[in-house]
């Protein structure tokens, strides 16, 4: 990466101004700049070069993602146009997607420079909505609103009506997000590797009940049926507004839209399966700690007095 710009993405909470600083540090020793978004200023150490989202765009040959999954998949949503490709730092609780954690990022920036790592793509879907269009790299979701009555929609698969749902909400899921809303609802995990996109159905009453694995090439159309209630749309977890009945969503899947770094894709795999494992035993997070040896358990930090 000598002589490129990195482009920061970073937390809208949680404290980044350690991992910032030592990412300024290292650019500084490397001939390189890094810029982080305006719209981030404020969460940023003061002083930080900060560009607009046009610069941004056009300058950095580079991301890295300071949070958890859901900053990571704003970050690839972002240069989702450009195909450039980003680099998840882990300061969230599990992380699925991203592949460092902090005390990682140090070797991690030094191949980072040497090229010495490769290059995941990643599928998106494109939905076109009322009056826009959406990108997600883990699902759409149509998401019933309490109180004003199930989704009730009719699915066509590559111009062919397949079927309806009438349901609690309906996942349209890529492979990276088989492991998310679509899993919890009792969907199948899907290789990343793959070219597919699963509907899921949430909570169905009737109509299809299970989840339709679909390929890469197949259009989705989704059509709230006039009985339907009003869902809100989500995208990749984000709440987008309500939908009337009689809406018609488009969904196209795209291939190698998002470029993610990785630079030990078999141990980061490993570790995603572990943690969609743990989800599944119904222990708390301080109840999975008394599964550990003693010996082997963090220490509690000295406390102050």
């Amino acid at each position: 990466m000598r002589g490129h710009r990195i482009g920061l993405v970073v937390h809208p909470v949680r404290d980044v101004g350690e991992q910032v600083r030592l990412i300024s540090d290292w650019a500084a020793g490397h001939d390189t700049d890094v810029v982080g978004l305006v719209a981030d200023a404020a969460r940023l150490p003061r002083g930080f070069p900060v560009v607009t989202e046009a610069e941004f765009l056009d300058t950095v040959g580079a991301v890295v993602s300071l949070g958890g999954d859901g900053t990571m998949l704003g970050a690839l949503r972002l240069v989702v146009d450009r195909r450039t490709p980003v680099l998840g730092v882990n300061l969230g609780h599990l992380g699925f997607l991203v592949e460092l954690e902090p005390r990682e990022l140090p070797a991690a920036l030094e191949r980072l420079a040497e090229k010495d790592f490769t290059v995941e793509p990643h599928l998106c879907l494109r939905a076109r909505l009322p009056g826009r269009t959406a990108v997600a790299f883990n699902d759409l979701a149509l998401a019933r609103t309490p109180g004003r009555g199930a989704v009730l929609a009719a699915l066509t698969v590559d111009g062919r009506r397949t079927g309806y749902f009438r349901c609690d909400g309906i996942v349209i899921a890529t492979p990276s997000g088989s492991t998310a809303y679509s899993y919890a609802a009792g969907g199948p995990v899907v290789s990343p590797g793959s070219d597919a996109v699963v509907v899921t159905p949430v909570a169905p009453m009737s109509g299809i009940g299970r989840s339709i694995v679909l390929g890469a090439d197949e259009p989705v159309r989704l059509e709230l049926l006039d009985s339907s209630g009003p869902p809100v749309v989500e995208v990749d977890g984000v709440a987008s507004g309500e939908l009337p009945p009689g809406t018609v969503i488009d969904v196209l899947a795209e291939r190698d839209a998002g470029q993610v770094i990785r630079f030990d894709g078999g141990a980061h795999s490993t570790r995603s399966r572990v943690k969609l494992s743990l989800l599944d035993l119904p222990l708390l997070p301080e109840e999975l700690l008394e599964l550990v040896p003693a010996e082997q358990r963090p220490r509690e930090a000295p406390r102050k007095r």
